[in-house]
């Protein structure tokens, strides 16, 4: 059906009287008797009848001007949705697991802030695996995780490794000590089992995860003890670290493909993780509750 035949159907029986809706779609009487006749053709109904000397709408008017409205209503909505689909700007965002909760949604806000239109794209992963995607022209910005001592990318926060366990249960004192850890290819995966080594400390590798969430959920049932950063380690207890092996320091990054978006220059984005560095509240100093 004609979406303007529709809108003349809602004029209608807004106003009252085809003279009036005529007027409010600055069609002429005719028009708009024209456009009635063929509606009333392509629903093989009749949608007017006589009350008096005024026409009104028949059952099948009624239903059908109920769902003009919806109609017309969708219709307005994807104009404009297509009008300015065009002034979108989209940023594809990578970040690894562990850091979607605490550094993902303030540095998603400070892009809002700063790009007009913006829609992000945002794709879960290892920094490992990110860095390929940067390479490779898949992403335009990724949170990745790196040594203190490097200079990649624009750094958001400094971070600790620590040792957790459930919180009620210090799994740390079991021999051998339940392990899971994060893959090989992970900083602390490698600290922890050299320095459990080192400390001649029995340990049983029970799971390894490259996801945070599959390590978080293991931990958090009470099944092992894990190493990870302490600003993803949420409600999980966190170990003493004068009773465990050290872990690293690390910095939490955001880098940037090498070819810029058009909309996220290098000095945009410099300015972004300055003002994230400013409004987070995380501290790296070890909780009280620490055991």
């Amino acid at each position: 059906m004609d979406i303007d035949a529709l809108r003349s159907l809602v004029a209608f029986v807004e106003s009252g009287s085809f003279t009036r809706a005529a007027s409010q779609t600055f069609r002429t009487q005719s028009a708009i008797s024209a456009q009635m006749k063929k509606l009333q053709q392509e629903s093989a109904s009749p949608l007017f009848e006589k009350d008096g000397r005024s026409l009104v709408l028949t059952p099948a008017g009624q239903a059908l001007a109920s769902y003009a409205r919806r109609i017309i209503s969708l219709h307005d909505q994807a104009v404009t949705e297509m009008k300015h689909s065009h002034d979108r700007v989209e940023l594809r965002i990578g970040c690894p697991d562990d850091y979607s909760v605490s550094v993902l949604p303030l540095l998603c806000e400070l892009l809002q802030q700063a790009i007009p239109n913006l829609c992000l794209r945002l794709r879960a992963a290892p920094s490992v695996k990110l860095r390929e995607c940067l390479d490779q022209g898949e992403l335009d910005l990724a949170i990745l995780t790196r040594s203190p001592d490097s200079d990649e990318g624009y750094l958001l926060r400094h971070d600790q490794g620590v040792w957790v366990s459930h919180k009620e249960r210090d799994l740390s004192l079991l021999r051998p000590m339940p392990l899971a850890l994060y893959e090989s290819d992970c900083k602390f995966h490698a600290s922890a089992i050299d320095g459990l080594d080192k400390a001649e400390v029995p340990y049983r590798l029970l799971a390894t995860s490259a996801n945070h969430s599959g390590l978080y959920g293991f931990v958090s049932q009470g099944l092992a003890v894990a190493a990870l950063a302490r600003s993803s380690k949420g409600e999980l207890q966190e170990l003493c670290a004068k009773t465990m092996p050290p872990l690293p320091a690390i910095d939490i990054v955001v880098v940037a493909a090498t070819q810029p978006h058009a909309a996220c220059s290098g000095a945009t984005v410099k300015q972004i993780c300055q003002r994230f560095r400013q409004q987070d509240a995380y501290s790296l100093e070890a909780p009280a509750e620490a055991v």
